[in-house]
């Protein structure tokens, strides 16, 4: 069966169908989920809820561009809605310089990246992941998360001042591909 065909059925609310996507698509999701959450399973939480809103939603798809990438947003979008408008998004100061580069050692492994990725406060976490991982601009995380620019552009710098420093506590040094 064709995603073509897979997505059709679903918007005809084919419960044999809505499984076959899921199936398809969970274990990519979940990595996109697991990106945006505090722990394993809020990510699990989020991936379930997710994808009910993605069945919901399915009849928006119009074949316009990849299923990959619609299903992905609405994955992203369900996370940062849970956590638009609470304080924690919030900082007072905005005066961290903007352009700190980390760079990566490739005696770094990834699982080790992606721990510290995850340990990072969820204003931090949410603001990095966008921008790094999902090439957001700064005006498109602000409207994402409902905060200014000047925070946004201020928890990414945040973000990657602890990650440098976490980096280089464990290496001894920060020389690693740059996280710009």
């Amino acid at each position: 069966m064709t995603i073509d065909q897979l997505i059709n059925d679903c918007k005809k609310n084919d419960i044999k169908a809505q499984e076959l996507l899921y199936r398809q698509f969970a274990p990519k999701m979940f990595s996109v989920c697991l990106k945006y959450s505090r722990s394993y399973a809020e990510a699990q939480d989020h991936l379930q809820d997710g994808f009910l809103l993605v069945f919901e939603k399915i009849d928006l798809f119009e074949f316009r561009g990849s299923f990959d990438g619609w299903i992905k947003r609405v994955m992203i979008n369900h996370v940062l809605q849970q956590y638009r408008n609470k304080s924690f998004l919030s900082i007072i100061d905005e005066n961290t310089p903007e352009e700190i580069e980390v760079e990566i050692d490739s005696e770094i492994s990834t699982e080790f990246l992606m721990k510290i990725i995850q340990e990072l406060p969820d204003r931090y976490r949410l603001v990095f992941n966008l921008n790094v991982f999902e090439n957001y601009t700064h005006q498109e995380i602000a409207t994402a998360l409902g905060i200014s620019v000047g925070t946004s552009k201020s928890n990414l710098a945040r973000a990657k001042m602890i990650l440098k420093e976490k980096i280089e506590t464990t290496t001894g040094s920060a020389k690693m591909p740059s996280i710009k």
